[in-house]
């Protein structure tokens, strides 16, 4: 595929990712406070809340350089997450 037919592509791919992970942004923003709420009543963090909330940034960043044409590794849904997730079962 050429340059142009990969920008065209992108474009799709932008919005059906950037839905979901607008979608997904919302949930962690409920897990941040939820968290925190942990953390004053418990005096420890949940590693497991932090690692989920991790696996969100380093979407938000692989697609941010997706999309500014920095890179061609293709964002969530399409590759990556079957990694971090089987990292986050450990």
């Amino acid at each position: 595929m050429g340059e142009r037919g990969e920008a065209l592509l992108r474009i799709l791919i932008g919005l059906i990712t950037g839905i979901i992970l607008g979608l997904w942004k919302v949930l962690i923003q409920i897990i941040v406070i939820v968290h925190w709420i942990f953390v004053i009543i418990s005096g420890k963090r949940s590693n497991e809340l932090a690692e989920f909330v991790e696996m969100w940034n380093t979407q938000i960043y692989v697609y941010l350089r997706y999309m500014t044409l920095v890179s061609n590794e293709r964002p969530f849904p399409f590759k990556g997450l079957t990694k971090n997730l089987s990292s986050f079962k450990k």
